[in-house]
Formats: C-alpha cells, structure tokens, sequence
C-alpha cells in the first residue's frame, strides 16, 4: 500500500485529500507547515508528496529544494494560484504534476495513480519489455529507478526518467512533445508546451551536469536523442 505523505497549512483540505487517497487505498500522513513536512518525510519514507506551495515556516518550494537534494520522490505540487509562472517553477524546482486550487479530488487521485505506476507503485503497473535500457554512454535502470552517465548517477524524478525512457527507447527518432508527455501523464491530461519545455530542460542540465548533453531540439518538431 503506496503511502502519501499530504502537506497543506489547510486542516479542511488536507481532509478532503486525505479521505479521497484513502477511499483510493492509498495510505496517508499529514503536515501542516513545511517544517514538520520535512521531519515526517525523514520519518515515514513515503512514496509520493502533495505539497502545497504557500505555506507557514516553509512555503512548498523550499520544501521541495531540501527534498530534491536527497530525493527523487514524486511530488505534486498544489497551489490557490494558476498563473503559468507558478506552474511552471513548481516543475523547474523538480516537481512532477501540478495541480491548482480548487482541484477535483478524484482529478488529484488520478493524477497521484498516474506518477506512481511510472515507478511501480502500484499493482498493475507496467513491467514488460527490458528493465536496463542503453545508449552509448547513458544507461537507465529502471528497476532502481536510476540513470547513469558513464557509471555516475543522474538522479531524475519520476517525470524526468519516463521522458527519458522515451527518447532511450528509440534513439535519433524524434518524438513531439504531445507525445513526450504522454510516457509521462496519463492522456487525457492538458500539458502546456512550455511546461514540457521545462521538463526537457532540466533533464538536459541534470545530464550536462554529469558530463553530457544527448537530447537535441529539433525546432518545430519536437526532440530526440542523439549520440552518446
């Protein structure tokens, strides 16, 4: 049984969500402010993370930061704002959905579904087809869940690795963004370019960071992998 691990400073909205997980069959734990959000994550070890962005002690985003420096949990992000620029930090700092308040909870269960059979979180998900996948120097293992430039680790979060399992899968074919992120949320999810944009991008620095840059942009159409 998958735990969420449901941060939100709102008493009645962590409620909800955490009813609609349950109802689900998830298993859930609570946090009020970002402080104990951090103290119950080292705790608890949970699966997946709701976390709201605007928050007392600390807001969503820093929250975020300290987990990603250890971390490639799942997180989606929640927030009263639906502004494009939000959307679109909350998945540079390295989140992997986003949704806005106020939000269907049987929308935040299917999104919370969706992040975790990517990572085997739940009975049913995929495990066909090869579990290492590699291309020159890049190599993904995804039954660790972990990719690797020569040998050194490049921690991805869910939605990083299934973009790159895409590109992996089929090197020098290019794949459009439509159907990027359709490896990595469920289809009949609306995803904006520029937040597909974002994925690609961080992936690409995370990749540079260890010693390469294989995806190429191939403008107007979309991206590819190219020699490793």
């Amino acid at each position: 049984m998958p735990t969420i691990l449901v941060v939100d400073d709102d008493a009645h909205i962590r409620q909800v969500i955490t009813f609609a997980l349950a109802k689900a069959g998830f298993r859930t734990i609570e946090a009020a402010d970002g402080q104990q959000a951090l103290e119950r994550f080292a705790r608890e070890a949970p699966d997946l993370v709701v976390l709201d962005i605007v928050m007392p002690e600390l807001d969503g985003t820093e929250v975020c930061r300290r987990l990603r420096r250890g971390s490639h949990v799942p997180i989606v992000f929640l927030s009263s704002k639906d502004e494009e620029i939000d959307r679109i930090l909350g998945l540079e700092l390295g989140g992997d959905d986003y949704l806005a308040k106020p939000f269907s909870p049987r929308e935040l269960v299917a999104r919370v579904r969706a992040v975790l059979r990517r990572t085997a979180g739940e009975p049913g998900a995929r495990t066909d087809g090869p579990r290492v996948l590699r291309h020159g120097r890049l190599m993904l293992d995804l039954d660790q869940f972990k990719a690797f430039w020569e040998g050194r680790e490049v921690v991805l979060t869910v939605t990083e690795l299934g973009i790159l399992r895409t590109l992996i899968e089929r090197p020098g074919k290019v794949f459009s963004r439509d159907h990027l992120m359709g490896s990595a949320y469920e289809s009949r999810t609306v995803v904006a370019d520029r937040t597909i944009d974002s994925h690609v991008r961080r992936v690409r620095a995370k990749l540079r960071a260890a010693g390469g840059d294989p995806i190429e942009t191939v403008h107007g159409a979309g991206y590819k992998l190219g020699p490793c």
